[in-house]
């Protein structure tokens, strides 16, 4: 740094020279003796011998005043001349003083930044040190449970499992990677019919499950997601989960499924899954929901389910499926589905749009005080027994073009706001219907009802 120089920009004091003093002396000296000759002369010029002595007196005492007054003039201002150097002198001291006062506080305030940087720099080696020693027990940790999970040992494996869990629980960062493995390990095809392998992999189920549960804050896991696309779970139990984004492709699910109350807050993906008994009553989700292509044995509810994302199920196969007092808030489909027993839809409601195109309803099929309130699209749809509509209430278009009815078809109490299209929609001639009021039907043969817009 710079130093400043406390005197800069002010004006060089200059030494007053001997020789000064002494021209001063001699001009009182020089001006006394002018004044003493013209007094002189003017006394001479009196013209009186008795008074001219006195006036000489008088003309001496006036130049030695004079002589003595300049002495005193020159005094006064050597005299003033020393107060302002003195002045000067001590205000150029307390400039001095305050500078060195200022570069004192510079330096001990530097030498203190210095402090602390070191002191910084120091706790930033212990912090390093501290956590290189926390990965590397962290990493010898892993590394030994991740063997321990590779054991021949059924045993050796299940300690694998919770040295993983307990290790995930105490180190928040390492949490994605050790999920990752859990689902890895239940991606990996086990032992068949081996029932240690299977208590494992039921015990690895429970793990992963037993963390997305937000009732205990103290083991939940936030922000896990389940990558477990073409694994084999065993009556995998989701109830009261909080899934942030789980990816079921292609999973076989055997035993009972439960997604009972789980909020899904990111994708569910479903497609291709394979279920014996499934459960998604009261699942709460604000994501989509896929279940393209997914196969179920047995019987499948969403009982009260609110699905606030999209829902698809499209070419999905159901044996036994409720959907009653559901809610619906984005489109869902269900093209292309098939629906071996019965299906219910009963006090169901849809916010938005419900396509059921090329679907089958095998058995029966019941739409009892659902609300639609937007289009609903049933084309080419077939409908292998009864089909209710009974108190629906249908505030967008009904669409039921080229659907084909073989059992009875009934829209008694149903409420529509528009009369529905049928284009050519068939109906079996042998069995009772209620029909919209508009709809034009006419006999095609002893076996088919035809109908069509008015």
């Amino acid at each position: 740094m710079k130093p400043v120089d406390p005197m800069k920009d002010r004006d060089e004091l200059r030494v007053m020279p001997w020789w000064s003093v002494l021209l001063g002396l001699l001009a009182a000296v020089l001006l006394g003796w002018l004044v003493l000759g013209w007094l002189f002369g003017e006394a001479d010029r009196a013209g009186q011998a008795d008074t001219r002595a006195q006036l000489r007196i008088d003309a001496i005492r006036t130049g030695l005043t004079v002589v003595a007054g300049t002495g005193g003039g020159v005094a006064l201002l050597l005299a003033a001349r020393r107060q302002w150097i003195n002045e000067r002198a001590q205000r150029h001291q307390e400039i001095v003083t305050a500078h060195e006062r200022a570069h004192k506080d510079r330096v001990q305030a530097h030498a203190e930044a210095l402090a602390d940087r070191e002191q910084q720099r120091q706790e930033r080696q212990a912090l390093a040190a501290e956590h290189d020693a926390t990965e590397r027990r962290v990493t010898e940790l892993y590394t030994k449970a991740v063997d321990l999970l590779g054991s021949a040992n059924a045993a050796v494996r299940l300690g694998g499992l919770y040295a993983l869990e307990r290790l995930a629980q105490d180190n928040d960062k390492h949490r994605p990677t050790i999920v990752a493995v859990l689902c890895a390990y239940l991606r990996m095809s086990g032992a068949a019919g081996d029932p240690q392998e299977v208590e494992i992999r039921r015990s690895a189920q429970r793990l992963l499950t037993r963390h997305l549960k937000a009732d205990d804050e103290a083991s939940h896991w936030p922000g896990v997601r389940l990558e477990l696309a073409g694994a084999h779970l065993a009556d995998f139990d989701a109830s009261g989960c909080t899934l942030v984004s789980a990816d079921f492709s292609g999973t076989v699910f055997t035993g009972r499924t439960s997604f009972t109350s789980a909020t899904v807050s990111g994708p569910l993906r479903l497609p291709g899954a394979e279920f014996e008994t499934a459960t998604f009553d009261e699942l709460s989700a604000d994501a989509e929901v896929l279940l393209d292509d997914a196969r179920f044995g047995g019987e499948a509810s969403f009982r009260r389910a609110d699905l606030g994302g999209g829902f698809s199920c499209r070419r999905a196969r159901f044996d036994t499926v409720t959907f009653a007092e559901a809610t619906f808030r984005r489109p869902a489909s269900l093209d292309g589905a098939h629906f071996a027993r019965s299906t219910s839809f009963r006090q169901a409601t849809f916010t938005a749009g419900l396509s059921i195109e090329h679907a089958e309803f095998a058995g029966y099929a019941g739409f009892r005080h659902a609300r639609f309130e937007d289009m609903v699209l049933l084309r080419w749809t077939v409908f292998g027994q009864d089909a209710l509509f009974e108190n629906a209430v249908f505030r967008g278009r009904l669409n039921l073009a080229r659907a084909q009815f073989h059992g009875a078809v009934s829209f008694d109490g149903a409420s529509l706001d528009r009369a529905p299209l049928v284009d050519h929609a068939r109906a079996s001639a042998t069995a009772a219907h209620s029909w919209p009021p508009g709809t034009k039907v006419t006999r095609l043969d002893e076996e088919w009802l035809v109908l069509t817009d008015s």
